[in-house]
């Protein structure tokens, strides 16, 4: 039997044709059971997993941060890391000024030489 068949079995059922006087089919007790798991399943590989993987790389950008670091934070400020701290770090936005932004607040590193440029 065609593998592509038997799946779409599970999602549609299947219409025969049947006799004025014939009985329904009953529906089959997997049906339930496995539309939920397809279900769970496609929930996690689109959207549950690509979130996850997010989360995983911004963690390891922030482990990696450093002093002399351009960023730029989830407001929009840019700068230039002058002070790391265990939930806060210290950003230089102009000359003389620095902000105390989370660390989370960092969206995202950018490339050295971009503040200057602008």
């Amino acid at each position: 039997m065609n593998p592509l068949a038997f799946l779409l079995d599970l999602i549609v059922p299947v219409a025969h044709a049947q006799g004025a006087n014939a009985p329904a089919a009953a529906p089959s007790l997997w049906q339930g059971p496995v539309m939920m798991v397809v279900l769970i399943a496609v929930m996690y590989f689109l959207m549950i997993r690509p979130q996850m993987k997010r989360q995983k790389e911004h963690r390891a950008m922030l482990d990696k941060l450093g002093k002399g670091d351009e960023v730029i934070t989830n407001g929009g400020i840019a700068g230039t890391v002058v002070g790391l701290g265990d939930a806060f770090i210290t950003v230089e936005v102009a000359s003389g000024v620095q902000l105390r932004v989370q660390k989370g607040a960092i969206a995202s590193v950018l490339p050295k030489g971009t503040l200057k440029s602008a």
